[in-house]
């Protein structure tokens, strides 16, 4: 079997430094912030090209401080792309706001920007731009606020850095994955900055003084020592896990194609996605054959139950998308046998 992603393969290339990073971790005693969170967050920001890095315990948590920071009140809407994991919109209803749901671009799963100036009304206060598989959805000024959730964007060159802050998630699948979760919030927006971190933090302001931040509550969300420690020790991979991915790309897009969904130069390669009419058929035989693959979503974000009363404008671009993709297994480590297998059971399938 050709598996999807094989996450013992990735331990295994960083596996001394990360275990030497948390063992120092736990005999400092120092569990809950310190140095190496801050440490952490000041490189993941210079990754994303920001000035400030407040560490989550998940990029759904990341999502939902973002939108208190940035003054969003309840009832307030904030514009979505179609195509994305539910947590896109999740964050926004736990922050209280309405996520508004519109359609993505023809031609890849990318917020269409005329889609988004069709649904602004006088209570729209942001968008946010999904930037799906490592690509970034470039948008023009649509004097709104944007705010950008680059989960699956931690990599890409240049990143997403349009919006006035952005997310990123550590979910262990990530091309940059913690050992567990985690997730941030960047920005070159140092007021935001620290209202983000007063809201993680019970909005705390000073020893045993806290008050509302943007008219809400804070809680407890943060990144943890011990995931931060981790994420540190496998920087120095990612040049090595992006080339490899884009390699393995490389490869696919030779063969396939009008079927490989285009992709930035710069992608770090997130997802690796195809279209085809058929794709539930050619995803059962491929199985068949031995290739795992992953379906990267079965339908739009609008046609979620949660979302029920949510304001949902037509998506014809995303329905279709939601019927023909499907993920391939593309992930660093993965050996150039399998890669050979994939592309062999695509001829016999296709």
């Amino acid at each position: 079997m050709i598996p999807f992603l094989d996450m013992q393969a990735r331990y295994a290339r960083v596996a001394g430094p990360v275990e030497a990073a948390v063992s120092s971790v736990l005999r400092s005693g120092r569990y809950i912030g310190g140095p190496v969170v801050s440490e952490c967050e000041a490189a993941i920001a210079a990754l994303m090209g920001r000035a400030h890095g407040i560490g989550a315990p998940s990029g759904t948590a990341a999502i939902t401080r973002l939108v208190r920071a940035a003054g969003i009140q309840p009832g307030d809407e904030v514009i979505v792309p179609a195509v994305t994991f539910f947590s896109t919109a999740g964050g926004i209803l736990r922050a209280g706001a309405v996520p508004v749901v519109v359609d993505v671009r023809p031609d890849r799963p990318l917020l269409d920007p005329d889609a988004v100036r069709a649904a602004i009304t006088p209570r729209t206060r942001a968008v946010m731009p999904v930037h799906l598989f490592g690509d970034v959805a470039a948008l023009p000024d649509l004097g709104i606020d944007v705010l950008d959730d680059a989960a699956q964007a931690v990599g890409a060159s240049p990143p997403p850095t349009g919006g006035r802050a952005a997310i990123v998630s550590f979910y262990p699948t990530k091309v940059l994955g913690a050992f567990g979760d985690g997730g941030m919030i960047v920005t070159d927006d140092a007021q935001l900055a620290a209202d983000a971190r007063a809201l993680g933090f019970h909005g705390l302001v000073g020893p045993h003084l806290h008050e509302r931040t943007q008219g809400h509550m804070g809680g407890n969300s943060r990144l943890d020592a011990v995931q931060a420690a981790g994420l540190l020790a496998q920087l120095d991979d990612l040049p090595a896990r992006i080339r490899a991915r884009r390699a393995i790309a490389a490869r696919y897009d030779e063969r396939l194609g009008g079927l490989a969904l285009p992709r930035d130069p710069g992608s770090p390669v997130s997802i690796y996605c195809i279209r085809h009419p058929d794709r539930d058929g050619l995803k059962a035989r491929l199985l068949e054959r031995g290739v795992q693959t992953a379906v990267y979503y079965p339908r739009p974000l609008g046609a979620q139950p949660a979302l029920d009363g949510c304001p949902t404008h037509p998506a014809p671009n995303a329905a279709a998308f939601c019927r023909e993709a499907l993920a391939l297994p593309c992930y660093e480590g993965m050996p150039s046998e399998h890669v050979d297998g994939v592309l062999d059971a695509l001829g016999t399938c296709l």
